[in-house]
């Protein structure tokens, strides 16, 4: 199965207030794996940065001033994306700014059918823990060492990881690795009966010195249980 793991950055919290999604990053997965395919782009959010926002991301209005549009770069996206499932941590912030800016382009919006919010599947596997990404990062092992700043496709990398553990984890690669192995060993030839090397045959029988020994160990008995 085909899914679609990503992150967006934006200039705010609330798109309905003028905010714009000004990152995004989206890695694709095949069956839980990473495939080497990803999405990457910058936009011109056509307004000022805001300086919590950028205290966040690090994206100045300099640096996306001569960015595309995001209804210059749409076409790429939806094409990337296809009709696979969407996954986001905390899906609901990251749908409602790209069904904004497709609203913008006057571009169909995102169905919600398609959104799996990791944030969600946290909760139900980890109810009262820490859910940022960053916690689900330290729980899982994930290494996050070069993450400085919030960034679209760096933190969709992070929870595409965080999202394997959160549903099955290395148990999957566990359970191919067994079924490797019995295949391997079904399919391993048998050695011939020519190629073994025979054992010399082990002593059954009790040596008469053994015999004896025993017969004077029972001859002490006075009232053995077997004797009626």
């Amino acid at each position: 199965m085909r899914e679609i793991v990503f992150d967006t950055e934006t200039t705010g919290l609330d798109p309905s207030t003028g905010d714009r999604m000004v990152e995004i990053g989206c890695i694709e997965m095949v069956n839980r794996v990473a495939t080497g395919e990803s999405f990457h782009a910058y936009f011109n959010p056509e307004r000022d940065m805001p300086a919590g926002a950028e205290a966040v991301h690090g994206l100045s209005a300099a640096f996306l001033s001569d960015k595309p549009l995001f209804r210059d770069t749409v076409a790429a996206l939806l094409d990337f994306i296809g009709d696979s499932p969407l996954v986001a941590h905390n899906a609901a912030f990251d749908f409602g700014f790209l069904n904004a800016e497709l609203a913008i382009c006057e571009r169909e919006a995102v169905c919600l059918t398609r959104m799996v919010d990791t944030v969600a599947i946290a909760r139900k596997r980890h109810p009262g823990a820490k859910l940022s990404l960053d916690a689900l990062c330290s729980r899982y092992g994930v290494d996050r060492s070069h993450r400085v700043k919030h960034g679209a496709l760096l933190d969709a990398e992070l929870l595409a990881q965080v999202y394997v553990e959160l549903t099955g984890g290395r148990q999957i690669g566990l359970e191919l690795a067994a079924e490797t192995a019995s295949v391997d060993i079904a399919a391993a030839p048998r050695r011939a009966p020519a190629d073994r090397i025979p054992r010399a045959p082990r002593p059954h029988l009790a040596s008469e010195e053994e015999l004896a020994r025993h017969r004077a160990f029972i001859g002490r008995m006075t009232t053995p249980l077997w004797g009626g």
